[in-house]
């Protein structure tokens, strides 16, 4: 097994305790878990699987992907306590499954001949795809829509892959970098609260407006 296909295990299984630790903070039995821990796992994969008119998508292909979901629903259930005080652990290895799922979205609409910015949408959409899902499954705002930089890390992974790619880099080389950006912009965000700018509630603003 080469370090990618090992990191992308990894990724799926911290994206399957990701959607289990939600599921648990909403009180869903034990099929809710897996339902969100595999549509948080795999969702990213599928949907970019089913834009590039894959068939059948990837993880239908290993049954890896499906014992892993099962195993990190399975270990937040019956140690969660444990998995909550791992959350740094969880959360490096989480920044490190973005920046492998990226890359990986982008290789694959590469062998579509997809245009450079639309690879790098579907290494995005690879990437953050799953979390998306898992929230909006169980009722929250996406969290990359409200106040943490996530896909925006994906995105200049993408673009530093691509640029690389034009200085005729050998290929391990602007995989490595790329991933590194992506995990090292996740890191710097979280680490000291950057996030995007908020769009401005025009609305509210006008309703205090009438109101006076």
């Amino acid at each position: 097994m080469d370090l990618i296909s090992l990191f992308d295990y990894i990724g799926t299984f911290v994206f399957a305790i990701s959607g289990a630790l939600v599921a648990a903070e909403k009180r869903f039995d034990i099929f809710g878990a897996l339902t969100i821990g595999f549509a948080t796992a795999v969702g990213g994969g599928t949907l970019r699987d089913m834009m590039l008119g894959v068939q059948p998508v990837t993880w239908m292909l290993s049954l890896s992907y499906f014992y892993i979901t099962i195993a990190g629903v399975m270990v937040t259930m019956l140690f969660q306590p444990i998995v909550l005080r791992m959350r740094n652990t969880l959360f490096l290895f989480d920044s490190i499954g973005i920046g492998v799922f990226t890359v990986i979205g982008i290789h694959k609409a590469q062998l579509f001949a997809i245009a450079p910015p639309l690879a790098v949408m579907m290494g995005m959409i690879t990437a953050v795809a799953g979390g998306i899902i898992r929230d909006t499954l169980c009722g929250q705002v996406p969290l990359i829509f409200r106040k943490e930089i996530y896909a925006t890390a994906c995105i200049s992974g993408g673009i530093v892959y691509y640029g690389l790619g034009y200085c005729r880099l050998p290929e391990a080389v602007n995989i490595w970098v790329a991933m590194l950006v992506i995990v090292s912009i996740r890191i710097w965000a979280v680490k000291f609260g950057v996030q995007l700018p908020l769009m401005p509630d025009v609305v509210k603003k006008e309703e205090n407006t009438n109101q006076k």
